[in-house]
C-alpha cells in the first residue's frame, strides 16, 4: 500500500550509530531561559517538560523572531510539551525524552545556522532542515500551506529519526505506550506531508457522512502547527489509547488515522463550534 511504503521506513528504529553531541554546563535549575542556542541533546533531556516549553517559548521571542517577526510555528510542539508536563510524561533520560530532547536540539541549532551565529549542527541532521526550512520561510518560499507543512513536517522527522536512533544507540528502548503514542506522532507527521491522499480516505465510505463534508475544515484544524489545542488533544487522546493498546498490531498511516478519528473529530467540533 502506498501509505505503507511512505510511512514504514519512519517508523522503524533506525539502526546506525549516531555520534553523542558536545557537552554543554547543565543550566540551573529556574535559569534554563538566560542560556543562548547552544543547550545539547543531554542538556535539553535533563530539563523538566515545563522548562523545556519555557525554554522553547524563548527561543521563539528572543532568537526566532529576528527572522520571522510574527512567530508561532512551534506552537503545536509547545501543546505536545504541555500535555507531556500534565500527564508526567517524559522523565530525563527515558526514550520519550531523549526523542523529544532530539527535536528540540534540531530546532535549537537550526535557528542558529538560520541566524548566521554557528554552523555546528551537534551531529543533529534536524538542525540543517531547520535551518532550510526558516530562511524559506523568511524569504517568502513558503506561503503557500502544503508547501508549508511538507517543509515543517521534513524538519521534525529528520530531527525525530535522529533521536530514535540515538536512545537506542545508549540502549534506551521505549515502553508500549510510549511506541505506541510515537506511532501517533508519525500519523501526524505523515498527514502533513500528505495532504490530498489523507482527503482522499476522510471522504471514504469508511467514515461518516459528517466528517465527510467537514474533511478539509477539520484536516486544516488537526494538522495546524500554529495552535496548541489540537497537538495536545491529540497527545491526550493517543496516550490514553496508547496505555490502553485498543488499536492492535502494527497499522499504516491511514488505518491508525481512521482508527483515531471519532475522538479527534468530537475535539474539532467541540474547539471550533461546527
Amino acid at each position: 500500500m502506498l501509505v505503507r511504503s511512505a510511512l514504514g521506513a519512519a517508523t522503524a528504529p533506525a539502526t546506525s550509530e549516531v555520534a553523542t553531541p558536545p557537552h554543554v554546563p547543565l543550566p540551573r535549575a529556574g535559569q534554563c531561559c538566560e542560556h543562548g542556542l547552544d543547550l545539547g541533546l543531554d542538556e535539553l533531556d535533563a530539563l523538566s517538560m515545563h522548562d523545556r516549553r519555557t525554554w522553547l517559548r524563548h527561543v521563539e521571542s528572543h532568537q526566532v523572531s529576528r527572522l520571522v517577526t510574527v512567530w508561532d510555528r512551534w506552537r503545536n510542539i509547545e501543546g505536545v510539551l504541555e500535555f507531556f508536563r500534565d500527564r508526567g510524561v517524559g522523565e530525563s533520560g527515558s526514550w520519550a525524552s531523549i526523542v523529544d530532547a532530539a527535536i528540540l536540539e534540531g530546532i535549537e541549532r537550526g535557528t542558529a545556522i538560520a541566524l548566521g551565529v554557528g554552523q555546528d549542527t551537534f551531529g543533529n541532521p534536524g538542525s540543517t532542515e531547520w535551518a532550510n526550512y526558516l530562511l524559506r520561510l523568511q524569504a517568502g518560499r513558503l506561503t503557500k500551506r502544503s508547501v508549508h507543512d511538507a517543509a515543517w513536517s521534513r524538519a521534525e522527522q529528520t530531527a525525530t529519526e535522529y533521536g530514535v536512533a540515538l536512545a537506542k544507540s545508549r540502549g534506551v528502548r521505549p515502553t508500549g505506550p510510549e511506541w505506541r503514542f510515537f506511532q501517533f506522532s508519525q500519523v501526524y507527521r505523515w498527514l502533513l506531508r500528505n495532504e490530498p491522499t489523507a482527503l482522499l480516505a476522510l471522504g471514504g465510505p469508511l467514515v461518516s457522512p459528517r466528517v465527510r463534508e467537514l474533511r478539509v475544515p477539520f484536516l486544516t484544524w488537526f494538522t495546524d502547527v500554529r495552535s496548541d489545542v489540537p497537538a495536545y488533544r491529540g497527545s491526550a487522546m493517543a496516550w490514553s489509547l496508547a496505555e490502553l493498546h485498543p488499536v492492535g498490531g502494527a497499522l499504516d498511516a491511514l488505518n491508525l488515522l481512521l482508527a483515531y478519528l471519532p475522538t479527534l473529530f468530537e475535539d474539532f467540533l467541540r474547539d471550533t463550534g461546527h
